[in-house]
């Protein structure tokens, strides 16, 4: 099929969508559809099969700065609301996003790849946190302090950092810009967003529905274009005050250096390299069923994703027995099929699965299902189970980013804690284990911001989401994510 061809079809997958105006092709900025200082477009391509969806805007440096621009005039009228005024409007964002949740989780498994399943849980996902930060927006109080000064009283108040930069993945292009952009709002902050050029449809629709719920003109802007001329401009500039990202451990270092002359508050969350790790008393069935959900959620491109499953020996080799029979049971396709396996993001995605896949075998391991590239297009590959891996494998000290699963054995506790927190990275860690005591061991022993014990789902906007060591700074959801955002002042007050 040619290009244009392949543009046309994918239109019309697109035709399914109810409301044709959250299809935008055009950055959003101070309140206006935009490709002023645009010398180009590029293309968003449907991971499925290579066709073209939409073409985008790509904008330049002048026009990031008007954007930033835009959001310092609209800092001080947005801060200047009252809190219960800006949570209305949170949660008008809210309910408009649920209304929209078919339309947007079309444009997203069409521009990511995601089973449409996942898709619609992603879009509930990004609601929460717009609807827990309109209620956050309430509850930034100020803080009295006993004071050690004669005829002095003291208070410390939380105020809004100013303009806030966010950066945002492929692989989850709605719950990362709210998670971030809707605590830095409820804040009294503004915002100037960068999606990624893989998927910026989907955080083009939520300005539009932002619009419609009454964010003022400059509050939230969406920039599209290249990474490194956007994002460098917007680290550069004394105007924004934080930066919010979401990505690789080694970008993160890069704008974290870019920051630094202009003293950014930054919020990261980076790499993940989650070991799964199964004790004996754990049941087989059980097991299976966390380990698929750990590893395979989003064709194992999540950060929280199992790259490394250790299995107590006793139990090791019933487990791969089950879990490679579960895994040769998953189905692959389309994000519009609704399969279990949608296909990888792009074509350096699968690379990096093979040269893991291989490195692994060639060094010992073996393949229990899967291990090479499908039939359903260019960028499928089979899920798959590698036992038997051994320490020095690549994919036991890199993240794959890929539906792959690395499994090994151990012996002991104290051995399995040792070969789980050899890693630069600490963000979540998953224990089985029957055992009361063994649980709150683990989870004191495992040097990550995040333990899950016997289950996989633990995220939520109620939640502290972030790790340690390489895998970021700060934390996002939760009234912690909101704090991230704004600064602390405090009065002294003579009162004699």
């Amino acid at each position: 099929m040619s290009a244009k061809l392949a543009t046309i079809a994918h239109r019309n997958e697109l035709d399914g969508l109810s409301d044709r105006r959250l299809l935008r092709e055009l950055a959003y900025i101070d309140g206006k559809w935009t490709a002023d200082g645009a010398a180009s477009t590029f293309p968003v391509i449907n991971p499925a099969d290579g066709g073209t969806i939409a073409q985008v805007a790509s904008l330049c440096v002048r026009a990031t700065s008007g954007a930033i621009e835009a959001a310092s005039r609209a800092f001080a009228g947005w801060q200047s609301l009252l809190p219960q005024e800006r949570a209305a409007i949170l949660r008008k964002w809210f309910e408009l996003i649920i209304e929209a949740k078919d339309d947007l989780a079309l444009i997203m498994t069409i521009e990511q790849g995601k089973p449409l399943k996942e898709s619609r849980g992603e879009i509930d996902y990004a609601a929460s946190f717009v609807e827990w930060y309109a209620e956050e927006a309430k509850r930034l109080n100020a803080e009295g302090i006993t004071s050690h000064l004669a005829g002095a009283a003291m208070l410390v108040q939380r105020e809004p950092v100013g303009v806030v930069g966010v950066v945002t993945p492929w692989n989850f292009p709605a719950a990362m810009l709210t998670r971030k952009a809707a605590a830095a709002l409820a804040a009294g902050c503004t915002i100037v967003a960068h999606p990624s050029s893989e998927t910026p449809l989907t955080a083009l629709a939520l300005a539009e529905l932002g619009e419609r719920a009454g964010l003022p003109a400059g509050v939230f802007n969406v920039i599209t274009g290249d990474a490194a001329t956007i994002v460098g401009c917007m680290c550069e500039d004394r105007r924004v005050r934080a930066m919010s990202f979401t990505g690789s451990t080694e970008i993160g270092r890069r704008i974290a250096e870019q920051c630094a002359p202009t003293m950014k508050r930054l919020v990261m969350e980076l790499g993940g390299h989650a070991p799964l790790i199964v004790f004996d008393d754990a049941d087989i069935e059980r097991v299976v069923q966390i380990a698929l959900d750990a590893k395979f959620a989003t064709s194992g491109q999540d950060c929280l994703a199992a790259n490394r499953i250790f299995v107590q020996r006793s139990i090791y080799a019933k487990f791969c027995g089950a879990f490679a029979a579960r895994v040769a049971g998953l189905t692959l396709g389309a994000g519009l099929d609704d399969p279990d396996i949608g296909p990888l993001m792009h074509e350096r995605a699968v690379s990096k699965v093979e040269e893991h896949v291989a490195d692994a075998l060639a060094k010992g391991a073996r393949c229990l299902t899967g291990g090479k590239r499908s039939h359903p297009g260019a960028l499928f590959y089979e899920p798959t189970v590698l036992a038997d891996v051994t320490a020095d494998a690549l994919i036991m000290h890199e993240e794959t980013f890929g539906p792959v699963a690395a499994v090994t054995p151990f012996d002991t506790e104290d051995e399995v804690i040792e070969r789980a927190n050899d890693t630069e990275y600490g963000l979540v860690a998953y224990v089985v284990t029957e055992s009361a005591r063994r649980q709150l061991r683990m989870g004191k022993a495992l040097a990550y911001g995040m333990v899950a014990v016997n289950r996989v789902k633990i995220t939520g906007a109620p939640v502290p989401f972030g790790g340690v060591k390489q895998s970021g700074l700060g934390r996002e959801g939760s009234r912690h994510g909101i704090e991230a955002f704004t600064d602390l002042k405090y009065l002294c007050i003579d009162a004699a």
